[in-house]
């Protein structure tokens, strides 16, 4: 289910290496150095495994403050947070998705309901977790940053999921999972870029 390029996301969102394709567009392909990952590694086995990255060419700390300021999701990717959340473990995230990736409005929206479980600044890392019954679905969302030896910042986003219903998201929503994957790199990518 990788024939898109890079990876996939869901009710929750992270992490990891690169996925090439032969037949990947420009927009799914993203450049990875020799940098080594920042994500630590699953703690548990999935039916499938979503990631994505990218590098950014900004400084690691600027793209930290970006992807830690949940209620700017919005201007920069197809979620909506809620106003008032801040990034610390224990607290709950409230998105509101486009799956596939939208910016219209007009489409309806997918609610998320997730308990941030690791804000790791020293480290540069961040993981929610799904609030479903871990029998039905198990997803744990890790992004790291990391700095590339050119002094850009390499992100990494990788997600597990496992579970009854793990299948059933696979099989229905797969591929636009991947799509959102990407969307959410190229987005922080963008918006870090520019603003």
């Amino acid at each position: 289910m990788f024939s898109r390029g890079i990876a996939v996301l869901l009710t929750s969102w992270l992490g990891q290496s690169l996925v090439l394709t032969a037949n990947a567009s420009p927009a799914q392909i993203f450049a990875r150095d020799d940098t080594p990952t920042n994500l630590p590694p699953p703690t548990y086995n999935g039916s499938f495994t979503g990631h994505a990255s990218v590098v950014i060419d900004a400084p690691i700390d600027k793209v930290w403050d970006v992807l830690l300021d949940f209620p700017k999701y919005s201007e920069w990717y197809n979620k909506k947070p809620l106003a008032n959340q801040t990034a610390v473990e224990g607290a709950y995230l409230v998105m509101q998705v486009h799956i596939p990736p939208s910016t219209n409005d007009a489409i309806p929206t997918i609610p998320v309901f997730e308990l941030i479980s690791a804000v790791q600044p020293n480290l540069h890392r961040v993981a929610w977790v799904s609030t479903l019954p871990e029998w039905f679905v198990h997803a744990e969302r890790w992004q790291a940053l990391s700095t590339t030896a050119d002094n850009r910042t390499l992100y990494e986003s990788r997600e597990v999921f496992a579970g009854a219903g793990a299948w059933a998201i696979k099989a229905f929503i797969g591929d636009p999972l991947e799509d959102s994957f990407v969307a959410q790199a190229e987005g922080l990518k963008n918006y870090t870029e520019t603003h």
